[in-house]
């Protein structure tokens, strides 16, 4: 089922008259302006509890108007756990989100592979709370890795192999439009075999992947608790557009999956 159109707030951008001949090398690439319409996208978080999401309750609640996944020395994680959208799977979208993380790992989980047990498999945008690292896209349970990092434009070809063709901007400038240990802005681009991340409206990557045999093209969305160290990760506005033809609805969760969860 198609998502329904919110109408919310357009923001508008202001030019920089740091582009006049003679200025400094210009910055990473930043969101162009029609990117700032808030048309079409939908809140998939309502702020206040977490319908239309699944996560194991001993890591998953919601504090402060944002979805709040922790784990503390007393409460680990055994493994990597994660809280799912369940209301339908994404194809071609773009999704924006504010986050904040304290310690650990976290990330954003797309087209990906619900394995269960609140597991899931796939592409994930990286959440380390490092300039340096986030945005990266890392192969959660897949053979890949880190398939594209920050600051790099990338084609995983048809042999499996990837190719850096190039960067999307200055690596040092990319890292200095992080705000550590406070509140970012992910927006992540999907359609067809082409995704990009931008944090705080800086381009971090742009990611080809022609691999037919390891890409995905429809699956979950999910945050992610990353196993290891205690953490907390927060995410509030989420919320999502569709660009292209809905892919078929999430399946529903089994219960036996939930029954069956480590304890």
């Amino acid at each position: 089922m198609r998502l329904m159109v919110s109408v919310l707030v357009g923001l508008a951008l202001t030019s920089s008259s740091a582009l006049a001949a003679g200025a400094p090398a210009a910055a990473p690439v930043a969101a162009p302006a029609a990117a700032a319409s808030e048309e079409g996208f939908v809140p998939i978080f309502n702020g206040r509890d977490l319908t239309g999401w699944d996560g194991n309750p001993k890591f998953w609640s919601v504090k402060d108007g944002a979805i709040h996944g922790e784990t503390t020395k007393e409460n680990p994680t055994k493994g990597n756990t994660f809280c799912l959208w369940r209301a339908s799977l994404v194809g071609d979208f773009e999704l924006r989100l504010s986050y904040r993380m304290t310690g650990g790992n976290s990330g954003v989980q797309y087209r990906s592979r619900d394995l269960g047990n609140w597991v899931v498999g796939g592409y994930q945008a990286e959440i380390a709370n490092d300039g340096g690292r986030d945005g990266y896209i890392y192969d959660e349970k897949g053979k890949r890795g880190r398939m594209c990092l920050v600051g790099e434009k990338v084609v995983w070809g048809k042999d499996g192999k990837k190719q850096v063709t190039g960067s999307v901007g200055d690596l040092e400038k990319i890292k200095a439009s992080y705000k550590k240990s406070d509140w970012n802005e992910y927006r992540i681009v999907v359609v067809g075999n082409h995704i990009q991340h931008f944090i705080n409206s800086v381009q971090i990557i742009d990611f080809t992947d022609e691999d037919e045999a390891n890409r995905a093209l429809s699956g979950i969305l999910a945050l992610q608790i990353h196993a290891g160290a205690p953490m907390v990760t927060e995410f509030k506005n989420i919320r999502l557009k569709t660009l292209g033809p809905d892919p078929a609805p999430a399946a529903p969760k089994p219960d036996a999956a939930k029954a069956a969860a480590p304890k």
